[in-house]
């Protein structure tokens, strides 16, 4: 995947309606402070156009960047953040689950986990609403550059455990700083999107 055209084309909030797309869409959920705009922006080959910021849970909306005239990449709103009041962090998961179930054109899911810790609860309550809605999540493990190269494969193996992912689930590790995965990533959007 070559990124020659990217812009932030639709901001979705509670209330909103979802847009009417054409192009593929391609989902990322994660927790607030798990690197989901880092990664993004990585993907996009830009440095800051989803916002990156120190106090987690910064996207409280579904913002819809197209990129190329391939796809979209869909950032939805980081759940499990703390300093978020209960009826929040609820109205959030009804915009993610509404999502989920009501786009005709999605057509992958990834869930980014920090590499560094076993997923959480709420981790693995997305992973099971992403099954839920028909998807097969693609798991990316992000801050891979914060772990030595011999403790990367014991983390992914608690990953996996921990989410229940079957044998064949797919699994990137991602690293913001060093761009460590990127390839990988963009190889698996060609394959996905047909644009080999």
């Amino acid at each position: 995947m070559i990124i020659k055209q990217v812009s932030l084309e639709t901001v979705c909030g509670i209330t909103s309606k979802l847009p009417d797309n054409k192009l593929p869409e391609i989902a990322f959920a994660g927790k607030s402070n798990v690197g989901k705009s880092s990664l993004i922006n990585g993907l996009m080959n830009r440095k800051a156009l989803a916002r990156t910021s120190s106090s987690p849970g910064k996207t409280q909306t579904i913002n819809f960047y197209r990129v190329n005239d391939d796809c979209y990449f869909v950032d939805l709103p980081g759940y499990g953040y703390a300093s978020a009041s209960a009826k929040a962090r609820e109205q959030w998961g009804v915009m993610i689950e509404r999502y989920l179930k009501r786009s005709d054109q999605l057509k992958s899911v990834f869930l980014l986990v920090d590499i560094r810790h076993k997923p959480g609860e709420n981790d693995v309550q997305m992973y099971d609403w992403i099954r839920k809605a028909g998807f097969e999540p693609v798991v990316i493990a992000t801050k891979s550059d914060k772990l030595k190269r011999s403790q990367v494969p014991k983390a992914v193996k608690t990953i996996r455990e921990g989410l229940g992912m079957p044998a064949e689930g797919l699994l990137f590790t991602y690293s913001a700083q060093s761009k460590q995965g990127r390839e990988e990533l963009y190889a698996y959007l060609d394959e996905l999107l047909g644009l080999e």
